[in-house]
């Protein structure tokens, strides 16, 4: 196949915003550095209300790596049929086994562009708030420290506490209940 032309076509280009959970997810993977070397995050943003709905860690930059950050969105969120996932080209989205998990939840997949990082700018943004936040105040003696600390600052900081000017300054839990 003509690894030029994306494997889905970039349908969040021409997508209305979001106006509820769970019609638009964007899928990204960051570099953590730890002293043992690389640590790999892969998250999962609902545009909504910019939480993080599925993430994992591994050691490895692989499929495996997506699958589980979106597992665990599918199990918390349980969307609806034709969910927008968008993600950029990276062979771990294009692979067989990603694009089948998604057809099977009946999401709808979504590739930008080459070259086309804005599409992703919403989780580009979500990246530096979380290494503002917490990965350059820190230096990760191991994996094990930084996938602790990187957990909690996910699960009780950003999600639940960390307010947004674009949310009306409500954090991305709080954002969903004022609004659903």
């Amino acid at each position: 196949s003509n690894h030029d032309e994306p494997i889905a076509p970039n349908r969040l280009a021409s997508a209305p915003k979001a106006t509820a959970p769970n019609q638009i997810w964007v899928g990204d993977i960051t570099y953590i550095e730890t002293q043992e070397g690389w640590l790999y995050l892969a998250g999962i943003l609902d545009l909504y209300s910019r939480k993080l709905v599925g993430w994992a860690m591994s050691e490895h930059i692989d499929t495996e790596l997506v699958l589980k950050a979106l597992a665990m969105a599918l199990l918390q969120r349980q969307p609806p049929q034709d969910l927008l996932f968008h993600s950029d080209r990276g062979v771990q989205y294009a692979s067989g086994a990603y694009r089948r998990t998604l057809v099977q939840a009946g999401l709808i997949a979504s590739m930008s562009r080459k070259g086309n990082g804005y599409d992703n700018a919403t989780m580009e943004s979500f990246w530096s708030t979380l290494k503002l936040d917490l990965v350059y105040r820190r230096n990760f003696a191991s994996h094990r420290q930084a996938r602790t600390e990187i957990f909690d600052d996910i699960e009780c900081f950003y999600n639940r506490q960390r307010t947004h000017s674009a949310l009306g300054y409500f954090s991305p839990v709080d954002f969903e209940l004022q609004n659903n």
